[in-house]
């Protein structure tokens, strides 16, 4: 059975043998909620308050020691770690869906193993993140990112940062050249089967994915899309959801590459 997880605010320099505290909404959990006791095994997984990229994939197993009041947990570490970064390296472009379907989306496409959220402002978003909505909206995302990579037992933690107008998201594009982008279309003609999904050599590749609106993406959205390097492709004959086609993706990716 997997270790129960809690997310680490610092875990750098950490070493074997080392005592670390959890303390705060995490020690919370697992003091009151949890209710661990000393002698319990727990992995810890680093993720800092602004993510650092660098430093990603870091985790130490631990068994507690003791707990202090309602929140806080002390563990001795036992064994200290990092993942490596998956190749390809996903990022999830999702356009911004409505009510409960926008965090539905950022859980599934965790749990499926997205490594960087983009919220997007797509032409037909119903949805609108406004100046005073956005940085909430955005704290929304990222709190579920937590919650999502906590229940899957993820040692990396995806991050999330938005959001972009399609003209924002082209000039975010261009920044990122080597990628390989593809947009999810129905009226696509190739598959995400038969695209390269990792490019050559030893280094890790950049996949960037576009996911859009409920009301889909317009023509000429779509042609500014693809003059900016972005090509599009189906997932199959059926038209999936927003909140469910970066999973399905996902997976299929998964399924593709060294990431499964």
């Amino acid at each position: 059975m997997s270790l129960p997880a809690f997310l680490h605010p610092n875990l750098l320099g950490v070493a074997e043998g080392d005592v670390v505290s959890l303390s705060g909404a995490e020690g919370r959990h697992a003091v009151t909620v949890k209710r661990l006791e000393p002698g319990e095994r727990v992995l810890l997984v680093h993720a800092p308050p602004e993510i650092d990229r660098s430093s990603e994939g870091i985790f130490a197993e631990a068994t507690v020691t003791e707990t202090r009041g309602k929140d806080e947990l002390i563990a001795s570490v036992e064994k200290v770690g990092k993942t490596p970064e998956p190749n390809p390296r996903v990022t999830v472009v999702q356009a911004i869906p409505k009510s409960e379907r926008s965090e539905l989306a950022i859980d599934l496409a965790t749990q499926a193993g997205a490594d960087e959220f983009i919220a997007w402002q797509a032409d037909r978003c119903i949805a609108k993140w406004d100046g005073k909505k956005a940085p909430k909206a955005l704290a929304k995302w990222q709190s579920q990112a937590h919650a999502a990579a906590k229940q899957s037992r993820r040692t990396r933690v995806p991050f999330a940062h938005g959001p972009l107008t399609t003209p924002q998201l082209v000039q975010h594009l261009s920044q990122r050249d080597n990628a390989l982008v593809y947009v999810l279309h129905e009226d696509a003609t190739e598959s995400i089967k038969d695209v390269p999904l990792t490019t050559d050599g030893d280094a890790t590749t950049e996949l960037i994915l576009l996911i859009g609106p409920e009301g889909g993406i317009g023509d000429e959205e779509l042609q500014t899309l693809q003059a900016a390097g972005a090509q599009a492709i189906k997932l199959g004959s059926e038209v999936l959801r927003t909140a469910s086609a970066a999973m399905v993706a996902l997976a299929a990716i998964g399924v593709r590459t060294s990431r499964w």
